[in-house]
């Protein structure tokens, strides 16, 4: 079938350059160029790359700069910034420094992060614009302009994913036996066993569904991988559409029988397509998925029983309206355009593929018992002020009571500090009471448990859930019930905000008296993202600082309002003109000050514009932000102060840490870790808290941390005042999150934690 006429465009320059492109290594640099509202409009100069060029030093202001004379391209684009993260894990996708199985594993993640974007993020602008209540961004696109620059960049980003899957990571795994064939390719004896297979486990659980005026087009749901096929009845030559869904209970590949290789599921189903559609002729077939609106847009000031609205919810959530086709490249425009027209979607919302749809699949294989294929093991130590106390048969609370332990994950162990405090805290007859934020939940959680053990055992248990916890709301919902029906004081937070504070708060009676233990941390109470994702926690005895989450307890569960707080800093209240305040403070020290903040994302403009002025007063400001970064560095007169880094790697790099110079007085540094981010959902619409770091060895291994990223020689990625990032070092043996666990476990520093 031809392909004009019908309103699907097929290629584009973009992925005509990418082809012709396909041999350069895409490992070490970078080639997609944040958005800005100039940039989009009037079309400044571009770099033999096609980069956006910042204006020079000197160069005439532009009629679109504000009032003070800053750019009005000075902000990034945020989908942009965080569709460039993601090409930052298909860049190790395709490094042949990393091991095979986890060079699976990143385009895994990549596929699934490209997914979770379309589902939550263009589902929202969508949304908006539906609705007439879209707004400009603070990078100055409309909501319709930053759609064409997303459709643009994700099909960029689609090629370049064929590309590593097809030329790089499908060869090295078939050199290493590991192969994924074609049914093509099959001897006749593997295409029998698999046909046999086909007819006792597929055909009971296929249903072809036809579509004609008896049969309306299907429901297809969110992210299911479906065939398209096009069939002919052979007598009356009339043409027909039908869907076969792929089973979501069998695994995407299958392994052949004399374990030589994998094929895809879908190929066996399309090859028997036949023995579903009897006497017709199988004119077409090609695989499709389709996305949709997977975000709650839950109105909780208006819900009598949060708990019931969120569980309603979810269930509407399986019909969210559709927002992104994808579709095989060899599809034929006819096919595409009726799946467009049936989906109610728009060509710009099509995408074509050249490697697998849905390669989250990857994962499977990523799980293949081949350790020489994958990073080395980096098992957790106990910290060593724990092990000590453990070994000589003391509690926790013992520990604590001594000095604050901070805690880094998971170079130092989750399950033998933060759920060991609470399994303790649990069995302790001396400990009267335990309250918990509970935002993300493992399945199977400890934590959860010995929550209900306690409550068991008739003390006094308060558990803060999270119930709009995104993608988690069931898990929470399952989690709530069960600690309710335990005995446990379940609450939802405040309305209106979302309580993404990670804190523990346990009251013991010890030999002197009530004392309160707690626990402060970047990270979620959650057993298996703590073996993957890099956090911080602070446990303590702290007076002050048992007094202030006292204080932050009995404001979430309760009617309280207003504490001052000694060791937190609490948002929706305190927390922004607070940053800002220190901020500014280095700022006003000229040379002498210096920033440092380590963070998921920045995309404030408030925040960024405080780092604007204080970089132009002549402070120094240096950023590690693993993925959406809208501030635009090194710009003269601007921001020639300031450098931004990411690391993204062998670990998910969540934790915050917050360092300004002279935040205690002048020569002083103060630190805060905690939950927020940079973002203004985070600073405005959540309850967060960051907590202080006094000890001065514990300042240290936060210098420590911070240091690591910010070296010199230390690989990963840097943004450019063109907004564009690239790839420091990649041929480095050098890896900060190495150097990290390779400290952790030296003579040197257990002694030091002892010290």
């Amino acid at each position: 079938t031809a392909d004009t006429g019908v309103g699907v465009q097929r290629t584009s320059a973009r992925d005509a350059a990418a082809d012709a492109a396909a041999e350069a290594s895409i490992v070490s640099e970078v080639s997609i160029a944040s958005a800005s509202a100039s940039e989009t409009r009037t079309h400044p100069p571009r770099a033999s790359n096609g980069r956006f060029v910042v204006r020079p030093a000197g160069a005439p202001a532009s009629p679109d700069d504000d009032e003070e004379g800053l750019p009005a391209d000075r902000f990034l684009d945020r989908e942009i910034s965080w569709l460039q993260f993601n090409e930052r894990v298909l860049q190790l996708a395709a490094d042949e420094n990393v091991p095979l199985l986890e060079r699976c594993r990143y385009l895994a993640i990549f596929a699934s992060n490209l997914d979770e974007f379309f589902m939550v993020r263009v589902a929202g602008l969508k949304r908006r614009i539906a609705t007439g209540i879209a707004v400009r961004s603070a990078s100055g696109l409309e909501p319709r302009e930053v759609l064409e620059q997303i459709s643009l960049v994700a099909q960029e980003l689609l090629s370049m994913q064929a590309r590593v899957y097809r030329d790089q990571v499908r060869p090295a795994l078939a050199t290493e036996g590991i192969t994924i064939v074609r049914w093509d390719e099959l001897s006749d004896e593997e295409r029998e066993r698999l046909g046999a297979m086909f007819t006792s486990r597929l055909v009971p659980v296929l249903t072809p569904l036809a579509v004609d005026p008896a049969h309306p087009f299907p429901y297809i749901s969110n992210l299911s991988l479906n065939l398209a096929v096009a069939v002919r009845d052979p007598e009356t030559g009339e043409r027909c559409f039908a869907r076969v869904k792929v089973p979501e209970t069998l695994p995407r590949f299958v392994a052949l029988s004399d374990g030589s290789g994998w094929v895809l599921l879908e190929e066996i189903i399309a090859a028997k397509l036949d023995t579903l559609f009897l006497g017709m002729e199988i004119v077409e077939h090609r695989p499709f998925r389709v996305t949709r609106n997977a975000d709650l847009s839950l109105e909780d000031e208006e819900a009598d029983d949060l708990l019931a609205a969120v569980e309603m919810e979810l269930r509407r959530r399986r019909f969210g309206r559709a927002v992104r086709l994808e579709c095989d490249e060899r599809m034929s425009a006819d096919l595409a355009q009726l799946l467009l027209q049936e989906l109610d979607l728009e060509p710009e919302d099509l995408s074509f593929h050249r490697a697998p749809i849905g390669l989250t699949g990857l994962f499977q294989l990523g799980s293949i018992d081949r350790p020489d294929l994958r990073d080395d093991p980096w098992p957790p130590m106990t910290p060593p002020r724990l092990a000590e106390a453990a070994e000589a048969g003391r509690s926790i609370f013992s520990v604590i009571r001594e000095r604050d332990v901070l805690v880094h994950h998971p170079y130092e162990s989750f399950a033998d500090s933060v759920e060991e405090l609470i399994r303790q805290a649990s069995v302790d007859p001396k400990v009267l009471t335990i309250k918990v934020t509970l935002y993300r939940t493992s399945g199977d959680s400890p934590i959860a448990r010995s929550l209900i053990l306690a409550a068991e055992r008739h003390k006094q248990v308060v558990a803060l859930v999270e119930l709009k916890a995104r993608f988690d709301e069931e898990a929470n919902i399952t989690w709530a019930k069960q600690l309710e029906q335990a005995g446990v004081h379940v609450m939802y937070g405040l309305v209106g905000l979302k309580t993404h504070a990670k804190c523990v708060l346990i009251v013991r009676e010890d030999d002197d008296g009530l004392r309160r233990y707690v626990h402060v941390g970047t990270g979620n109470y959650n057993s298996s993202t703590a073996r993957l994702y890099e956090d911080l926690g602070l446990m303590s005895a702290d007076p002050e600082l048992g007094n202030d989450l006292a204080a932050l307890f009995n404001h979430l569960t309760g009617y309280s309002r207003e504490h001052d707080y000694e060791r937190l800093v609490e948002a929706p209240r305190h927390l922004r003109p607070r940053l800002v305040e220190l901020i500014d403070n280095e700022g006003a020290r000229g040379e002498r000050g210096h920033i440092v903040l380590k963070a998921n994302s920045l995309a404030d403009p408030g925040i960024i514009e405080a780092l604007y002025a204080a970089s132009r007063q002549g402070a120094r400001v240096e950023l590690l932000i693993r993925g959406i970064c809208c501030l635009r560095p090194g710009v003269p007169g601007l921001s020639e102060h300031i450098t931004v880094r990411s690391i993204v790697g062998r670990y998910l790099e969540h934790s915050r840490i917050y360092r300004f110079a002279n935040g205690a007085g002048p020569g002083e540094p103060l630190y805060y870790i905690g939950s927020a981010d940079l973002m203004p959902r985070n600073l405005d619409r959540r309850v967060e808290i960051l907590v202080s770091v006094d000890d001065a060895a514990q300042r240290a291994r936060l210098d420590q941390v911070l240091a690591a990223g910010l070296a010199d020689d230390a690989p990963g990625w840097e943004l450019g005042p063109d907004g564009a990032w690239s790839r420091r070092r990649p041929e480095a043996p050098y890896s900060s999150q190495r150097w990290l666990h390779e400290t952790a476990h030296t003579p040197a520093r257990k002694a030091g934690e002892r010290g």
